[in-house]
């Protein structure tokens, strides 16, 4: 990415995590180390399932092969602060989020090389490798994901929780503005400067939108049916729904040098977190006990 998005995407992302952590507790987190069901079947759902259903919905789909591997990667980037963030305004279990997360900047290492270098292979392209660089990634990660979040956590032990319950409200605005404002800059300074007609690539848009509400709906079925509770069922939904088409527009740009394939991201960051908020919102909602 460019040298403005290198510096604004990780210190919004920080900002963000440390917001988040102020109205978390440490014992959020032992929760979900002490009963690990809800990390173990969102991790499952993120790394092969949601996989498996964009392959499905893509293999047979009239588009280019470029495209399907760009379709491809998108599922192959679970998502990062935003789904915490989206967790966190529908007041899901935000220690399961950030966890997936973690956990899941960890395994990328390996299932997005693969993923990527299978695409190639099945979409009749000349295969590629990528390394996304393993102490570099765990930097980043720490510095914006984990760092921020127990810097948040710890300075909300000390404040008084009136003052931590007054902070609530408007971090709920605050918060997601930061993101916003993130996202479109990281977007408009997008090195390959594409002027996007959304009516001109409606083709590329109608499996990508199928891919965001299949997958979101898919995984807050397999959480409810592995038995967890509503708040983890659509916690999960989300992670599934919003992948993170920061980093996906980062490797088509900078290690696979593809055009087409950074126009996958950005037209799937354009729409899915407003969709991903209202379906969660919807499952939250009115499917309590699950969806018959």
């Amino acid at each position: 990415m460019e040298s403005a998005s290198e510096f604004i995407m990780p210190a919004a992302i920080a900002i963000i995590m440390f917001g988040i952590g102020l109205e978390l507790k440490f014992k959020d987190f032992r929760r979900v180390f002490t009963n690990p069901k809800g990390v173990l079947i969102g991790l499952g759902c993120q790394l092969f399932i949601l996989p498996a259903i964009a392959l499905c919905i893509i293999y047979y789909w009239p588009i280019e092969p470029i495209h399907k591997i760009g379709i491809m990667l998108i599922a192959a980037c679970p998502g990062g602060t935003a789904s915490n963030l989206v967790t966190k305004i529908l007041k899901g279990r935000v220690a399961l989020s950030i966890s997936l997360t973690a956990f899941n900047s960890f395994l990328i290492l390996f299932t997005i090389p693969l993923i990527i270098e299978f695409s190639y292979m099945i979409f009749d392209q000349d295969t590629k490798s990528i390394d996304l660089g393993f102490w570099e990634t765990m930097k980043q990660v720490f510095f914006t994901v984990v760092l921020p979040v127990f810097t948040g956590i710890g300075i909300g032990k000390m404040m008084k929780e009136k003052h931590t319950e007054n902070l609530h409200q408007p971090l709920n605005f605050i918060l997601p503005a930061i993101l916003v404002i993130a996202v479109i800059t990281v977007l408009v300074s997008d090195e390959s400067k594409q002027n996007i007609s959304y009516i001109k690539y409606l083709h590329i848009l109608v499996p990508l939108f199928i891919l965001n509400i299949v997958t979101i709906i898919v995984g807050f079925i397999i959480a409810r049916k592995s038995s967890l509770k509503h708040d983890s069922a659509y916690t999960i939904a989300i992670e599934m729904g919003l992948q993170n088409s920061v980093l996906a527009l980062f490797i088509a740009n900078q290690l696979l040098k593809s055009q087409e394939i950074s126009l996958i991201a950005i037209l799937y960051g354009s729409f899915s977190l407003i969709s991903t908020f209202g379906v969660a919102f919807i499952l939250k909602k009115y499917f309590a006990y699950g969806i018959k």
